[in-house]
């Protein structure tokens, strides 16, 4: 009997709506302060403590129960979608959530993340409820319900970005990127135009090759890296933090702001993807290359085949195109292709090219081995590192590095490199993975390295850039000659100009960002209606500067 009543407190309905409440407040802090999984328990017991002492939901003079629709309910909501995308992918980018919506999110691989959406479903539910509850039944939660609302929407960081970009409209001056944008001109070409393999690693940054911090994980990478030039401190800008941006951002030198409100058709996917400006796609076309993009997952998600196919590219493969080629078409995972299969594919496009000896030719390949939260390590790496736990990450860099060094000795062995720039990037830095913790614990950069005939072997430049500076970086590095070696907003590293973190820095280039409007409009020239354009009063970029200091990085404004 005494038992029994001791636990009498665990029928009242306060304790399982605190207990509720306390868990989601603590896992909410433990995901967004990235603190060990087990301060949740302290966290809700320090939070059902606090709702011992002041008697919430039994205040000591209680108020008839009322029935109520408290006002944070949906704030409360949207705190649960901010904590859902933090958890997923660690840095949350408000422009990526406007961009793939727009783009379009079909034959996406994320299959294994909606078990997780499906449990935080139940938990928001059960947070609403339990809050409803207590509304309900303690006047003193009423009372303060719409302040909490405005402290839950202003602290939301969702919010915080969303009236950052919103600020652009009545900012002072909303060209300050726009002036120092560059339209690649090809001025001088060589005499005998390299060919170029551009490999995408996909999440897998230079960050991993701190051997303190994870071991081996990038060895074969590193091995690579001794026979070319790598290049060190390649950070990440804002809109540059996932695939389709991290491609656009080195092959376009620009971040990929989102078309926003100006796409003429808001009900309809993107026909386009940023039509308005020339990438390496464009210029290489133009100087008789024969161009080839292979990629794992579908090409239809994210607008993917539609960037490479309106940028200058003759053939465009993905999963459509290449899972019916697959030995054993049961060997594809969520995504798509295993890396393995993919550069087998790689391997058979590259001699097609070369056996036509009708002009230099580019390729372009993303891999998926290293996608996040655990990746997809490919069957050719276990026999080499054993079995797979499903979730360290350091598994797949390192099944990923290896792919990559394998691919090159082949390719080179085959005599399929000469006359050819190889370059080895990441297309962003990862998002959350079981490495999170050691990789947020100091600065981070991207992959980035060239190899082939006329790179120093073993060279390495240690510089403040972004991958923005990748496009002129590769054209010099073919033998291009271009306009002031920039090209959109890089600059090449193989220059002595600074480059715009180095002038600038990455906060102060972040805020610059959020103030952009005409940058964007430039994107997505053709997507923006006639009378939108001349309304917002930028549809030329004869534009005036401010202030001195602000264009004293420019010999002369830009003028297109």
């Amino acid at each position: 009997m005494k038992l029994h009543s001791n636990l009498d407190w665990l029928k009242h309905p306060r304790w399982w709506a605190l207990l509720v409440i306390g868990l989601c407040l603590g896992y909410a802090i433990v995901t967004v302060a990235v603190l060990p999984v087990w301060s949740l328990v302290p966290i809700a017991g320090a939070w059902l403590g606090l709702g011992w002492l002041l008697r919430w939901g039994e205040p000591a003079s209680p108020r008839p129960p009322v029935r109520v629709w408290p006002w944070s309910l949906v704030p409360l909501c949207l705190w649960g979608v901010y904590v859902y995308l933090a958890e997923s992918f660690g840095i949350v980018e408000i422009g990526a959530i406007f961009f793939h919506l727009q783009a379009g999110i079909s034959d996406h691989g994320g299959s294994g993340r909606l078990l997780a959406a499906a449990l935080y479903t139940l938990a928001m539910l059960a947070l609403l409820t339990a809050f409803t509850w207590l509304a309900g039944h303690d006047h003193r939660w009423r009372l303060a319900d719409r302040l909490l609302a405005l402290v839950l929407v202003a602290s939301n960081p969702l919010f915080y970005s969303m009236g950052q970009r919103s600020a652009a409209i009545v900012t002072d001056d909303g060209a300050w990127l726009d002036r120092r944008f560059v339209t690649p001109t090809i001025e001088q070409a060589p005499d005998d135009p390299p060919n170029l393999l551009v490999l995408y690693l996909e999440s897998i940054e230079h960050t991993y090759a701190d051997r303190e911090r994870f071991g081996d994980a990038y060895a074969s990478l590193d091995a690579l890296g001794r026979r070319g030039h790598v290049f060190e401190g390649v950070r990440q800008l804002e809109n540059t933090g996932w695939t389709m941006a991290g491609m656009i951002a080195s092959q376009c030198g620009t971040p990929l702001m989102p078309a926003g409100l100006l796409h003429d058709n808001q009900f309809e996917p993107l026909g386009r993807v940023v039509p308005g400006i020339r990438c390496l796609g464009d210029v290489l076309d133009e100087q008789g290359y024969r161009l080839s993009f292979l990629g794992g997952a579908s090409t239809e998600f994210a607008g993917k085949g539609i960037f490479y196919r309106d940028h200058g590219f003759d053939r465009v493969m993905g999963r459509a195109e290449l899972e019916p080629r697959l030995e054993d078409s049961d060997y594809v995972n969520d995504w798509g292709l295993f890396d393995d299969s993919l550069y087998d594919f790689t391997v058979e496009e590259i001699r097609r090219l070369d056996n036509e000896d009708a002009g230099p030719w580019g390729v372009v390949n993303l891999s998926l081995t290293g996608h996040a939260p655990s990746g997809y390590p490919a069957r050719a790496c276990e026999a080499r590192q054993g079995e797979f736990d499903g979730e360290d990450i350091l598994y797949s860099v390192e099944c990923s590095a290896w792919l990559t060094f394998d691919l090159i000795d082949r390719l080179e062995e085959e005599g399929l490199l000469e006359n050819t720039l190889v370059v080895i990037a990441s297309d962003h830095l990862t998002m959350r993975v079981s490495a999170w913790e050691q990789l947020i614990a100091g600065e981070r950069d991207n992959t980035f390295m060239l190899l082939g005939k006329g790179i120093e072997a073993g060279a390495r430049t240690q510089r403040q850039a972004a991958t923005t500076d990748l496009f002129p970086t590769i054209l010099e590095a073919m033998g291009f000659t271009i306009d002031r070696h920039r090209a959109g907003l890089g600059v090449s590293l193989l220059a002595e100009q600074p480059t715009l973190v180095e002038q600038h820095g990455l906060a102060d280039l972040a805020a610059r960002m959020h103030e952009e409007t005409a940058l964007q409009q430039r994107l997505w020239e053709g997507l923006i209606p006639d009378g939108r354009q001349q309304e917002s009063g930028q549809a030329t970029p004869r534009q005036v500067l401010e202030a001195p200091e602000d264009g004293a990085d420019e010999a002369t404004p830009i003028m297109q």
